[in-house]
């Protein structure tokens, strides 16, 4: 691809962000997804500037493990990525999945325009109304924040070990 059609190509991309837990696993979920372009797992939803790994498993951040999704909506709908996202957690689990408890593990949509909170609304209200959970949904929906990048070796973590998914 040359400069240009590369450059044109990232303009007509959107982002979304989730946390779903320990991002290993729902950052390679949103990977296996046609028309996603890219992921980087991170840290939002904090009151701390420049937070590590360190300092948001203190949990004395606020920060959730987030994965940040760049996605062209002409190959993959908002509403694909919300229905990915709901199938790569429980939501009903307050500040935990599976073994991991924490505020940092807590299930979020943080949305960045008007539409896409509409969608995440409606999305969690049809889940609810399924019947398909035996729970009430605990997924916090909250506009977006600063999106602090998690240290390098985070990033892709499960693909560059050859590992299929975590423990969830």
């Amino acid at each position: 691809m040359d400069k240009s059609t590369e450059k044109n190509a990232a303009k007509n991309t959107e982002k979304a962000m989730f946390g779903a837990g320990c991002f290993w696993g729902v950052e390679a979920a949103f990977r296996a997804v046609p028309g996603v372009m890219q992921t980087a797992v991170g840290y939002s939803g904090g009151n701390f500037q420049g937070p590590t790994y360190q300092d948001v498993c203190s949990h004395r951040t606020g920060h959730a493990e987030v994965v940040l999704v760049e996605f062209d909506p002409v190959k993959v709908t908002y509403d694909d990525l919300l229905k990915t996202f709901w199938e790569s957690h429980d939501p009903t689990q307050m500040n935990r999945q599976g073994p991991d408890i924490g505020t940092q593990y807590r299930s979020a949509i943080f949305y960045f325009t008007p539409e896409q909170e509409a969608a995440a609304r409606a999305s969690q209200q049809r889940l609810e109304a399924s019947g398909k959970l035996r729970r009430p949904i605990a997924t916090e929906i909250t506009p977006a924040s600063e999106f602090w990048r998690a240290e390098e070796y985070h990033q892709q973590y499960l693909e560059k070990r050859g590992i299929a998914s975590c423990h969830i």
